[in-house]
């Protein structure tokens, strides 16, 4: 068999970073993991071939040349799938479809021959099976939860690494909580499920040989959710190795906010040479957390629980939402002093949607308020829900909020904020010096020194930067980059924001609502 597998490509939002990416000569921000994966789980005989959209063009050639074009994706890629689909179809190659965006909305697509749903290791063996006899079947879906122990290391001989900025890999699945708008326990369970150390440090080990050195995403969607194996078994091991190769990579990851409860598991993550988390913050207003019910996040001081992750080395992405049915008024500004008080430079602000399966879209499907399917942008003003709070004033609240934390002042003043919190334990592995780092700030020095509209506030960051912790100054310009992409991203949703207001509003949007 010759399988082509394909990457759609993503649209541009904050997530993709993709106008930070010029700065580093990169043309993604991750690779295909899942991809990867499964191409390793394919028998060894068979031709394999990978075109990730987002750093090269899929040519008619390769789809002709295949038996079969696999496709899998997340919601957020639907257009960019549907081109590909489309165009397998006119060429007369079979189309197998798997991944979060399939899984949970299959019914929507046509001319997929056969979907592979759920989780591969379950369904993807009996697919080919079936495939072997001739008798393939056009769907395999299963509510089984594998072992993901026993999944295969990913197929990096089928990447260039080059056109990325970090590489990707999963240490486990499933989330203890049970927030209503999330579909992770919908796609992975609630039980996390973990690789052993030695699996971990095998597929280090296959990055290292492969060649990579730099950034390492754990791409978990709560690292912590195990954390007794964690602090045992996993980090040790790979403490153990990162300093055997003398620290050849930088991690950073995704957990929950009760990491701040826990020391030990800090110091052990930043002795194995993570640096970075991404964490739901959501919102500061208790009742949209009692409503959301994202319990680990309430009756806690979050503004201290920040400050002490960032102070035992990490910088905290944070993750938020506007639009749940208790947001007041007042919670633009709230959101807002929020981020800016607490230095979560890298904050994720969007509007709430309900993804299908999860107890959200059951909830609002009862009461009669969705409008669409999720788009899986949640960063482009649109919902897919009536809210409450009258539409007009949400999204004019969300667009405030967004022209705000990324207006260049705003943006510097919260780098300023982490910068004096932030207690990165040495790494050799973080201070090594990279032809792309030195290019990139080169880059920086007339983009954002220059040219940029903001660049009394760029070079106000350095110099403070130099003259009071001149050890963070990489930090600095780091952090530099990521806020030119976000601006982007923000001055391109004003356009969408322009078009929205000229739109009248859809009929089911009653007045109850207004």
């Amino acid at each position: 068999m010759k399988i082509l597998l394909v990457y759609p490509r993503y649209p541009d939002t904050f997530w993709s970073f993709r106008h930070a990416l010029k700065f580093l000569s990169k043309k993604a921000t991750f690779p295909p993991l899942g991809l990867l994966t499964v191409a390793a789980m394919l028998p060894a005989e068979w031709e394999k071939k990978v075109v990730d959209l987002n750093v090269e063009l899929l040519k008619d050639a390769e789809i002709v040349w295949a038996d079969f074009v696999f496709i899998s994706a997340m919601v957020v890629q639907k257009d960019s799938a549907k081109e590909v689909i489309t165009r397998c179809n006119e060429l007369n190659t079979k189309v197998v479809a798997g991944g979060p965006l399939f899984t949970t909305g299959y019914e929507e697509f046509e001319g997929i021959d056969h979907f592979v749903l759920g989780e591969a290791e379950i369904t993807l063996p009996r697919f080919l099976t079936d495939l072997a006899n001739d008798s393939p079947q056009h769907i395999y879906s299963s509510n089984e939860r594998p072992d993901i122990s026993k999944t295969p290391i990913p197929a990096w001989s089928l990447l260039d690494m080059k056109h990325y900025s970090a590489m990707s890999l999963q240490y486990s699945r499933g989330c203890p909580f049970d927030c209503d708008f999330c579909d992770i326990i919908v796609l992975n369970g609630h039980k996390p499920r973990t690789k052993g150390s030695q699996q971990m440090v095998d597929e280090l080990e296959a990055l290292y040989r492969h060649g990579w050195r730099g950034s390492l995403f754990i791409v978990d969607d709560n690292f912590i959710g195990n954390k007794k194996k964690l602090k045992a078994e996993t980090l040790p091991a790979m403490i153990e190795w990162s300093k055997k190769k003398k620290h050849p990579f930088t991690f950073f990851t995704e957990a929950s906010i009760n990491l701040a409860d826990d020391e030990k598991l800090m110091d052990l993550m930043a002795e194995a040479g993570f640096n970075r988390v991404f964490i739901g913050i959501e919102t500061p207003d208790e009742d949209s957390l009692l409503e959301c019910n994202k319990h680990q996040n309430r009756n806690r001081d979050l503004k201290a629980a920040v400050r002490k992750i960032q102070n035992h080395g990490f910088e905290v992405q944070g993750g938020f939402i506007l639009g749940f049915d208790s947001d007041p008024v007042s919670i633009f500004k709230k959101q807002i002093n929020f981020i800016q008080n607490t230095g979560i430079v890298t904050a994720m602000v969007g509007l709430l949607n309900a993804p299908n399966g999860t107890k959200l879209h059951k909830r609002l499907k009862k009461e009669k308020r969705l409008l669409k399917d999720f788009s899986g942008d949640n960063t482009d003003f649109s919902m897919n829900f009536v809210p409450k709070m009258k539409y007009e004033t949400l999204i004019s609240g969300y667009k405030h909020v967004l022209d705000t934390i990324y207006s260049p002042r705003h943006y510097y003043e919260r780098v300023v904020a982490f910068l004096k919190e932030y207690k990165p334990r040495r790494n050799p592995g973080i201070s090594k010096l990279r032809f792309t780092y030195i290019t990139g700030f080169l880059k920086t020095l007339w983009f954002l020194g220059i040219r940029h509209k903001g660049r009394r506030y760029y070079w106000r960051l350095m110099v403070l930067t130099l003259i009071k912790r001149p050890r963070y100054f990489a930090t600095s310009v780091s952090l530099s980059v990521s806020g030119f992409h976000f601006r982007k991203v923000a001055e391109s949703y004003n356009k969408t924001f322009l078009t929205l207001k000229r739109q009248p509003i859809p009929e089911r949007v009653t007045e109850r609502y207004l």
